[in-house]
């Protein structure tokens, strides 16, 4: 396998030259500085591009035409990373070499024409599939919403601080939804094409020349950007009390999530001692939360937690019965000044260290992590498969007892059945 950087002057691109694929995947990633208002003009406009183009003004011939290309398969998405939003436009399909009608320009030619040449007439989207995709991002934050767990989640980020970034859902806001026009997802478009910095990320047994000769000649961004600031959010203020609020939901299971703040860090803390630390505290049926709050204590159905890296948060979720909260939370509370004191053995160390490695290793199997991977070294500093499986072995007790110090309970949010309420407690 062998990665290339290209800066290609208006846009970067990234060539993963891998040839244990018979097909290639192509990502082509929009990313700027993250502002709420716009999340959601934003999630509408990466679906509005993929349900129809000018060529195809409509997602049956827009498949269709996929389906002729050998079944290739096209998807857009949009995500927060820390400081950024990010839109990606993405395909998949079967390497030309096996193939006697097709070549590469072909295939991308299909992208090209998702990404520039929209279903737009007179500087605003078709009427009709602006309704039906503006509906659709409708039903999407509303189906979110009727999802305990997710709803739980959210609620939790929110009440930590809401003008955090992470706080921020990602599907946007019905408010904001109601007035948009064809013309605003228009603005958003041409604003996308100008103003974002672009990553063009490619995997699979690629003619490297070729490829930078087609991006070169048909990707018509050349606006020129520089990249700014960092992915990662910092925490500067840490509660001296814990906030707990509870909240009402006819639902048979109760939700419980508590979540952490976690000072600065180096990037060896964030990619490797957190990891070792969460799986220890919370990563599986050994682990310390899971052994007390369920095995020993009956208090809970699961218990896991999660580092999350950009946004220097660990969460602990839970699914447990009304009246088994102020225990559950009690002997939490515990697990975490355990392993403070020390109170975890090596086997458990060994065993978080495999665990990491094993999945490290499952990443190569699939072309999409490994392109994930690409993506978390070019935006993150994060290291390579070969480096992590290397540097996991480093991890210390004395790491993971120093980590355990920076990690401060800020809030937690308790979704079940019964009066809403908040308060503060020690």
């Amino acid at each position: 396998m062998n990665y290339t950087n290209y800066n290609m002057g208006a846009f970067n691109l990234h060539i993963i030259k891998n040839t244990n694929f018979k097909t290639v995947k192509v990502k082509v990633n929009f990313k700027t500085k993250l502002v709420k208002e716009e999340i959601t003009i934003r999630n509408l406009l990466r679906l509005l591009l993929v349900y129809s183009t000018k060529k195809y003004p409509s997602e049956r011939l827009l498949n269709t035409a996929s389906e002729e290309l050998y079944d290739l398969t096209y998807s857009s998405s949009g995500m927060i990373s820390g400081n950024f939003s990010i839109l990606s436009f993405e395909i998949d399909f079967l390497d030309p070499k096996y193939t006697e009608e097709y070549n590469l320009e072909n295939y991308l030619d299909f992208l090209f024409e998702i990404l520039f040449n929209p279903n737009v007439e007179g500087q605003k989207f078709d009427t009709d599939i602006f309704k039906l995709v503006k509906e659709k991002v409708k039903n999407n934050i509303e189906t979110e919403n009727e999802n305990p767990s997710t709803y739980a989640s959210n609620r939790l980020l929110e009440e930590m601080d809401k003008k955090a970034n992470y706080a921020y859902n990602p599907n946007g806001y019905i408010s904001d939804l109601e007035n948009m026009t064809e013309k605003d997802a228009y603005d958003a478009y041409k604003k996308m094409l100008t103003k974002d910095i672009v990553d063009i990320f490619v995997i699979g047994d690629v003619n490297v020349s070729e490829i930078k000769e087609i991006f070169n000649q048909k990707f018509q961004i050349n606006t020129m950007k520089k990249p700014v600031g960092t992915h990662f959010v910092t925490h500067k203020k840490f509660r001296a009390r814990t906030k707990t609020v509870k909240e009402a939901k006819d639902i048979s299971q109760s939700k419980l999530y508590m979540g952490f703040k976690c000072d600065e860090m180096s990037l060896f803390e964030k990619q490797y001692v957190a990891k070792v630390y969460s799986f220890i505290l919370g990563g599986g049926a050994d682990s310390k939360l899971f052994q007390t709050v369920r095995e020993k204590n009956s208090l809970c159905y699961y218990i896991s937690s999660s580092f999350k890296p950009i946004n220097n948060l660990l969460i602990i979720t839970s699914g447990i019965d009304k009246k088994a909260y102020r225990k559950a939370v009690s002997l939490i509370k515990k697990e975490i000044k355990n392993m403070c004191n020390g109170d975890f053995d090596e086997d458990s160390i060994k065993k978080a260290v495999a665990t990491y490695i094993n999945s490290s290793e499952a990443t190569l199997d699939s072309q999409a992590s490994i392109m994930n991977n690409y993506i978390s070294h070019e935006y993150l500093d994060f290291d390579l498969v070969d480096e992590r499986i290397k540097n996991i072995q480093k991890v210390t007790k004395d790491m993971i007892i120093e980590f355990s110090k920076k990690i401060h309970l800020d809030t937690i949010f308790l979704l079940e059945g019964c009066d809403t309420s908040a308060e503060e407690e020690d």
